[in-house]
């Protein structure tokens, strides 16, 4: 099991965009809506899952798209299977999750 990764800071989160590799380089369309999972967007880095595990369970704010990815997401209890859109057999979940970053600005 392999993603592909792309991290970057927004207004002090760390925004983590993540998909199953093999997802890079495909076109969803649903209709006149055309996703391109490419890797400007889902990045050129790939892991394996421990640090994938790593990766999810430390960013704020997350963009995952792919089968695996989400599945992982969701066993940690990130995220939630309610959230998830289908576009063509393809699964997308984005997550805010500022709460960490709240409780650290309380306590530090």
């Amino acid at each position: 099991m392999q993603f592909s990764v792309r991290i970057s800071d927004y207004q002090k989160n760390t925004m983590l965009n993540m998909c199953d590799a093999e997802l890079i380089g495909k076109e969803v369309v649903d209709g006149e809506l055309k996703i391109n999972i490419n890797e400007s967007y889902y990045g050129t880095q790939i892991i394996d899952k421990d640090e994938a595990i790593s990766l999810l369970k430390s960013a704020s704010i997350l963009n995952l798209v792919g089968k695996e990815t989400i599945s992982l997401a969701t066993e940690l209890g990130i995220g939630s299977k309610d959230g998830v859109k289908i576009i063509s057999d393809t699964p997308f979940l984005i997550i805010f999750n500022t709460w960490h970053e709240f409780l650290l600005y309380l306590f530090f």
